[in-house]
């Protein structure tokens, strides 16, 4: 019998419900794609108790849903000329034509609903490179031989290995989603290739107390958008993106704490579950918040770096980058605001799962995923004693 506990907490999180205080996904399958289900809801175990946990979980698993859902119905839906297809006995199967370009078109046509323009860009810049060295064949004549020219030519291009990594990802995702589409069975030859991540990687340095303070005076002094990004990523440690993606409604100040409601937009996603938090302001980054909201003309904190629904943060950190160049030492970015953070969180013995839940970095421990993290006061009161 199943035990379902009322909780005012469940209903903070759609498509669930609680039995012996763990939450459950329950959501009904939609009628025009039921006939794909053995049952009408799809139920199981979130395996948490936190009200937190089981939301980011839900967000997850339903936007997973409704893609693949998506993909159900585009999949049943009637084609265009179908009654001049051949007969399912005269057709041979798949041989491989598909080439890789078409693979492509079909992997950004399915699965590249909804997702950012980064990611139709990275599929089209993975298809580019391969095709540049190996020509655009179909997907069974590939060879490992390819593969190993492939990395061989990113390589000798400059590419650190972390980005050789990240392009091959997207040739495997590409190559093995058209072969389940298109049910050709061959071994993907981008699998299993040795590739070096560390091969041109520098270690990113944080940037010194010292140095962030003269930073700010001259954030203060300009007193502009670009430096009131570089105020507020100094004293959060917030990602470049997720600033110049805040919406003027995402920042509160009149209240006793001050704080960021960092959450995820159409145009511009977070990179991770963990990634949606509330920022404490303090120091520089409260300044800064102030004059962001003074200073407002449309719903976007940043409006200069949002076109046309999309978040232009890589604008903004080429902008800020030059800026920086002549205050901060050689091998420091913008990004390396947020290792200084870190770095002053542990100076001043702020506990390591505040340090995370102030950053948004993933916690490892499984006892950290329980309730709902440390109240806006307690992260507050460390990034005080940090930005000091």
């Amino acid at each position: 019998t199943m035990v379902v506990t009322p909780n005012a907490a469940a209903a903070r999180v759609d498509h669930t419900y609680l039995k012996r205080g763990v939450y459950y996904f329950n959501r009904r399958v939609p009628l025009d794609v039921s006939r794909h289900y053995k049952s009408r809801r799809i139920n199981f175990s979130l395996r948490t108790k936190s009200v937190r946990a089981a939301r980011q979980s839900v967000t997850a698993i339903t936007a997973q849903l409704e893609g693949y859902w998506q993909h159900l119905r585009l999949r049943d839906a009637p084609v265009p000329g179908a009654h001049l297809l051949r007969a399912a006995n005269d057709e041979p199967a798949d041989d491989g034509t598909l080439r890789f370009s078409e693979a492509t078109d079909l992997y950004l046509r399915l699965k590249g609903q909804g997702k950012a323009e980064t990611f139709h860009r990275a599929a089209a810049r993975a298809c580019r490179y391969l095709t540049e060295v190996a020509d655009d064949k179909p997907l069974s004549q590939y060879v490992r031989a390819d593969a190993a020219k492939l990395r061989d030519s990113l390589v000798e291009s400059g590419l650190a290995g972390s980005s050789v990594s990240r392009l091959f990802t997207t040739v495997k995702s590409v190559f093995n989603f058209a072969c389940m589409e298109t049910g050709l069975e061959i071994k993907n030859p981008f699998a299993g290739l040795y590739l070096d991540r560390e091969q041109g990687v520098s270690a990113r340095k944080p940037i010194p107390v010292l140095v962030i303070k003269r930073v700010q005076a001259e954030c203060v002094r300009s007193d502009d958008p670009l430096r009131w990004a570089a105020a507020l990523l100094s004293d959060t440690g917030m990602r470049l993106a997720e600033v110049m993606g805040l919406a003027i409604s995402d920042i509160h100040l009149d209240c006793a704490t001050p704080f960021i409601d960092l959450k995820p937009h159409p145009w511009r996603r977070l990179k991770t579950e963990s990634s949606t938090r509330k920022v404490p302001l303090a120091g520089a980054a409260l300044w800064a918040a102030t004059r962001i909201c003074d200073s407002a003309s449309s719903k976007y904190a940043f409006p200069s770096y949002i076109r046309d629904g999309t978040c232009l943060s890589n604008s903004a950190s080429g902008a800020l980058n030059k800026w920086l160049k002549k205050y901060v030492p050689a091998g420091c970015t913008v990004h390396s605001f947020r290792h200084s953070m870190r770095d002053r969180l542990r100076a001043v013995e702020c506990p390591k799962d505040i340090v995370d839940q102030i950053g948004g970095w993933a916690s490892i421990s499984v006892g950290e995923a329980y309730g709902d993290g440390y109240p806006l006061e307690v992260l507050s009161k460390w990034v005080k004693k940090a930005c000091q």
